[in-house]
């Protein structure tokens, strides 16, 4: 049996769900069309980054074919390699038989002594700092590579166990380059090499990524040689984070729910410590007393707060107040604020949703989009009307004498592109620098509805907006309405894949985010208003 990387960054369920004969025919998760166009994506990067590798080094670049069976690819990479190819794209490493690993490489580097391994990826791998270790396209070797002063690393585990993965396979075949083992990546902007030392010990305790990459490895090989003979398995569902976009799924959520399991409260490393403890049901957990923790902590989440969502959940009750009043900062004039961008591309919409005392504007919804593929110049002209429109706002109530505050729900997503979007576009007409956006987003003017949902309220099923909002009766237009779909539509709506582009997926966008921001406005008032005393409390819980 031969396993490929990503063994290593899936659940131990699922690895195991994979190689049982029993679950061949199992109904599974329908392919989710965004993560195809991601592999679509991430495939025309990698071309592109192939061929400007192949302007800069010419006849040197082997391509090995990729439309031949792999037993095929493998004998031509194992060909080049014998022969000192001084790069290798697309290679199909030689299958480590005894180690259990098979498994290719974007880019095989030749060094004086063998071969170093080079991912290519599409999404960023530095931010701006120093500290990273970079060599450029051109000279894509780790003896290249220098101090960056304008990059440091961005974190990026998935990377560096792929990397270790391939590391062991050359070693294996005898290719590695002798010596400490490195190597490299090529991310989103695709003009340098980041370098890893897959030796040192960067990694939590201490470890070293081929010491992280080793233990996980040995691990997903024993469950799935246990799934595949038919043995006692080692490893059963437990929901996580990841479970949500699992095609696998369907099958441990019956299997979960079947067993009223802890895991449906409480994910991860708490429901491994409850289970730990004889606590492997949400009804024991229920039945536990609030006030008497357990001798194992929790992380997640307060033990407490654990014990009343478990009771909620028997109740299949969504949300249940935390205290007796809530407490929502509200002002004379308010906004709604809802963010849409595409991967690291960039924002191309600001959806606000204006309510409140007169200031001279039309109550309702106004978007500052682009419609030029992202990245692109105009997305700083729609960024700037953004700010400018919502400062105008801010200023005349502030001149009227009126309180001002904009909301948003969840911020991480809004910052980062509030503040990026001014250290990108700096200097252009109308954007504010990165010390004004600074300045607004930690004022009491900016308010995050997610934190204030997070402290105030306890969520058997999720603090997400569109699971909230619904039970403050407000529904969205689009059956298809998600974070998810809207990326899929983005690309029609802007051209991307070729087709002219669509004028009703752009409509679809601005309905889409219309009614995001009037979700929040609608969870807003909700909690503000007498539905409150009718909501289910903790304390009687």
């Amino acid at each position: 049996m031969q396993l490929d990387a990503g063994v290593v960054t899936r659940c131990r369920r699922r690895v195991h769900l994979e190689h049982d004969p029993a679950m061949r025919d199992a109904p599974k998760a329908p392919p989710d069309p965004t993560g195809q166009l991601r592999k679509a994506d991430a495939t025309e990067h990698r071309r592109v980054v192939a061929e400007a590798l192949g302007r800069v080094v010419g006849s040197e670049l082997l391509e090995v074919p990729q439309d031949v069976p792999s037993a095929d690819r493998e004998r031509v990479t194992a060909a080049a390699m014998a022969a000192g190819a001084r790069f290798i794209w697309g290679a199909a490493l030689p299958r480590d038989e005894r180690g259990g690993r098979r498994g290719g490489i974007d880019l095989l580097v030749k060094d004086t002594t063998g071969y170093v391994p080079v991912l290519v990826v599409r999404h960023k791998v530095t931010d701006p700092g120093t500290g990273a270790r970079t060599s450029p396209l051109s000279h894509p070797l780790p003896g290249g590579a220098r101090v960056d002063p304008l990059r440091k690393v961005r974190p990026q585990p998935r990377d560096q166990l792929r990397l270790a993965h391939a590391q062991r396979q050359l070693q294996a075949s005898g290719f590695a380059a002798a010596g400490r083992s490195y190597g490299g990546v090529v991310g989103m902007d695709g003009d340098v090499v980041v370098w890893h030392d897959l030796e040192s010990p960067t990694w939590p305790g201490g470890r070293t990524a081929l010491a992280e990459y080793d233990s996980r490895f040995s691990d997903r090989l024993a469950v799935a040689t246990a799934a595949t003979t038919g043995a006692h398995p080692l490893a059963r569902p437990s929901r996580i984070v990841e479970c949500r976009s699992c095609p696998w799924w369907p099958v441990c959520e019956v299997d979960l729910k079947d067993a009223r399991d802890v895991s449906l409260v409480v994910r991860g490393e708490d429901a491994v410590a409850l289970r730990k403890i004889g606590v492997s049901t949400v009804d024991d957990l229920a039945a536990l007393d609030p006030q008497v923790p357990p001798a194992t902590p929790l992380v997640g989440m307060l033990y407490p707060d654990a014990v009343i969502l478990a009771r909620a959940w028997l109740r299949d009750l969504t949300v249940v107040r935390r205290f007796p009043y809530m407490d929502v900062p509200r002002a004379d004039v308010e906004v709604d604020v809802d963010m849409e961008s595409f991967g690291d591309l960039g924002a191309y919409m600001w959806g606000c949703w204006l309510s409140g005392a007169d200031v001279g504007e039309e109550p309702g919804y106004r978007a500052f989009a682009t419609w030029d593929p992202l990245p692109c110049d105009d997305e700083a002209r729609s960024f700037a009307e953004f700010w400018g429109w919502l400062t105008g706002v801010r200023l005349r109530a502030r001149a009227r004498g009126l309180t001002f505050r904009a909301y948003c729900y969840n911020e991480l997503a809004e910052n980062r592109w509030l503040l990026g979007s001014a250290e990108r576009f700096k200097g252009r007409p109308g954007i504010p620098t990165v010390a004004q956006v600074r300045e607004f987003i930690t004022s009491d003017s900016w308010v995050d509805l997610f934190g204030i949902v997070q402290e105030q309220f306890l969520c058997a099923h999720g603090k997400g907006l569109k699971t909230i909002a619904p039970v403050a009766g407000f529904s969205w237009r689009d059956p298809e309405a998600g974070g998810e779909n809207s990326m899929r539509w983005y690309r029609d709506a802007v051209g991307m894949d070729g087709p002219p582009p669509e004028p009703d997926q752009r409509r679809r966008l601005l309905e889409y985010n219309e009614d995001d921001v009037r979700a929040t406005h609608a969870l807003r008032e909700w909690m503000t208003s007498d539905a409150m005393a009718g909501l289910p409390f903790a304390g009687d819980l």
